[in-house]
């Protein structure tokens, strides 16, 4: 494909989800009274949230990516990244923890453009045409327009 040599991953695969290696997360609730900060832990966001990590790593060892993924090693990178991903997409994120998920995402070649960057291409399904990889000829022409906002704007001559 283009020259590179790209790695075919298997729609279906035998790998099985290694055991979550990252502990629970402790949620904590935290309010004022008289003026001073509490925090309390809360044992049922805390399982809460394992539960919804556990049920993400499980989801993402389904993919086809989980083949390279056991191949080199990384279930702790995985497990990072849903533990990245639950606390970016929670209440008390902030742009740095979602910049971080995303980033992780295609490192692991979860995003499209992590595939390509890590030379993965799903294998296409018997009797599925091949789609061709090359742009057309002269490069992919884009069409831009200004929309009708020019229409409103008026020009008076001096």
């Amino acid at each position: 494909m283009n020259g590179r040599e790209f790695t075919i991953l298997p729609l279906e695969h035998s790998v099985v989800a290694p055991e979550y290696p990252l502990p629970k997360l402790s949620q904590y609730d935290e309010y004022f009274s008289d003026g001073k900060k509490i925090r309390e832990f809360d044992a049922a966001e805390t399982e809460a949230v394992r539960e919804a990590e556990l049920a993400m790593w499980e989801r993402l060892w389904v993919k086809p990516q989980a083949v390279m993924w056991a191949r080199l090693g990384l279930a702790d990178q995985v497990a990072a990244y849903v533990r990245a991903y639950m606390e970016s997409t929670g209440q008390n994120s902030n742009s740095g923890l979602k910049t971080a998920a995303i980033r992780m995402e295609a490192e692991l070649g979860i995003s499209t453009s992590g595939m390509l960057q890590n030379g993965w291409v799903f294998e296409t399904p018997a009797g599925e045409p091949v789609p061709d990889p090359k742009p057309p000829r002269g490069g992919v022409k884009k069409q831009t327009g200004t929309g009708s906002w020019l229409e409103a704007v008026k020009v008076e001559e001096a």
